[in-house]
């Protein structure tokens, strides 16, 4: 006797619709494909986040995967990324030019460092600089108001926030004024980091006469909206290519959301490589306007006016091989003595975080400074279930008191300091466009140190045993964040 053929409710249970089983059937279609795709993330770390996340909501995780799973800018925005390469090209060439390589005089042990650089971000080590460090606030807005007010022939302004409060009313109204006297000033802000000034401070700059544009905004209405998550994270000032500033620091008050004050560090920079720094607004200009600004004019000679070598290295979503990633793996194997990490957000990845473990090991002392507050509660969770491993593996971890520290700076030995936008996390290893200074220099480096030192003394030191008696309920929170840390 012939069987009747099986239909697709003879595969269903009794109770349960057609549509309940085509859902619960599209769910394992969505993990079976999600676990051949999702593997070819650079990330390991994050891949593995992202299929915790399909294994247990496949649809919403395929959703969320598709909005800002890869970190990648839109399809115009990477058709203006592919002429980068030739504007930044030229950009280098420009600056071998006009200034004195200077990689043959770097100690041995770091030639790998700066031919990294050079190799992610084109450019060179350069010689002839002098630097001044700047962690007081207002003295900070002070010397750029300055410096924009001596300025004769052009200023350059990149900055992740640019509010309209009292500070950045006293830089729009310097921009006006160097506006007014015949100095061209182009001002670019990213769009999610200033979007509560962002009309205000675009309208105020176009009044008085500035170029100025917020970079990969976000609106469901437009053809070129960006994805929220994809930010231009840098804090860049150049006048004239003579002048420049470069560090942790935005254009707004000192209060946060926390209403404490912030402590920062930016750096002022004069001599050849300020080019470099004026490089990085060069391109990141053309990007966002599709404008080559004339290199003869923006990239006039630099005098050299001091004797350190330094070298700025541009990283984001487009450079290669997540530049200030490997740039710190390879500045902290190639410590001998000392390693001191300061940033106010620590996710790292499991390459900079196995790193500091093997430096430990060498002998190495490693110091993570961190802020015992923190702005944003998952992260410092996330954040927080990193210390029982590294304080196990013998890492000195330092949670500074009095202000929230925002700044971000490395030394390594007392040989190389680099300073500059980039967070110690995997948004500013991945997703955000950063710049950091890297700087060759013994005298430099011992400054930095010194401060860094005062940030020891301004901290609690955590203490292995008194971190393991805290209440389990935190460990739940902590390792529950882990868990999707490298997504955050």
């Amino acid at each position: 006797m012939e069987r009747p053929a099986l239909s697709f409710s003879d595969l269903t249970l009794p109770g349960l619709g057609v549509l309940a089983w085509a859902y619960f059937y599209s769910e394992w279609a969505v993990r079976l494909v999600m676990i051949v795709v999702v593997p070819f993330r650079r990330n390991s770390d994050a891949a593995r986040s992202w299929l915790l996340l399909v294994m247990f909501l496949p649809w919403p995780a395929l959703v969320l995967y598709l909005l800002i799973g890869r970190a990648t800018y839109p399809r115009w925005r990477r058709k203006r990324f592919e002429r980068l390469p030739d504007i930044l090209s030229l950009s280098a060439d420009k600056v071998r030019e006009l200034t004195e390589v200077a990689r043959e005089r770097l100690p041995r042990r770091f030639t790998r460092a700066a031919v990294l650089i050079e190799r992610v971000g084109k450019l060179p080590v350069v010689d002839g600089a002098r630097v001044d460090f700047l962690a007081d606030y207002s003295r900070m807005i002070d010397r750029l108001v300055s410096d924009i007010d001596a300025a004769r022939h052009h200023v350059h302004l990149l900055f992740y926030i640019f509010s309209d409060d009292e500070v950045g009313q006293t830089v729009m109204q310097a921009l006006g004024r160097a506006q007014a006297r015949g100095v061209k000033c182009r001002v670019l802000i990213d769009a999610i980091g200033s979007r509560q000034w962002a009309r205000s401070v675009l309208t105020t700059l176009a009044e008085y006469g500035v170029e100025a544009r917020a970079i990969l905004p976000v609106t469901f209405f437009r053809r070129k909206s960006a994805r929220a998550d994809l930010r231009n994270h840098r804090k860049i000032a150049v006048m004239d290519g003579r002048v420049g500033y470069v560090g942790s620091q935005n254009i707004i008050a000192a209060r946060t959301v926390l209403d404490i004050s912030n402590q920062e560090l930016m750096l002022r920079l004069e001599g050849p490589v300020v080019l470099e720094l004026q490089a990085v607004f060069i391109a990141d200009w053309f990007l966002e306007t599709e404008e080559a600004l004339p290199l003869d004019s923006v990239m006039s000679p630099a005098p050299a006016c001091g004797t350190l070598a330094m070298q700025v290295l541009p990283s984001g979503p487009d450079y290669r091989v997540g530049g200030i990633e490997s740039l710190m793996v390879t500045a902290i194997h190639s410590a001998l003595q000392r390693v001191v990490i300061v940033t106010p957000y620590f996710i790292p990845s499991e390459a900079v975080h196995k790193a500091m473990q093997i430096a430990v090991l060498r002998g190495v002392a490693v110091h993570l400074v961190v802020p015992k507050v923190s702005d944003h509660r998952i992260v410092r969770f996330a954040q927080q279930s990193y210390y029982g491993g590294l304080l196990a593996a013998g890492v000195n971890i330092h949670l500074f008191r009095d202000k929230f520290l925002h700044a971000k700076n490395v030394s390594i030995d007392t040989e190389l300091a680099l300073i500059g936008s980039s967070n110690m996390d995997m948004r500013s290893f991945v997703l955000n466009s950063e710049v950091t200074v890297v700087i060759y220099d013994r005298e430099v480096t011992l400054q930095l140190r010194r401060m860094q030192d005062d940030y020891f003394a301004g901290s609690d030191r955590l203490d292995l045993g008194e971190w393991r008696r805290r209440p389990w309920i935190r460990k739940v929170a902590e390792n529950l964040a882990r868990l999707v840390s490298p997504l955050l």
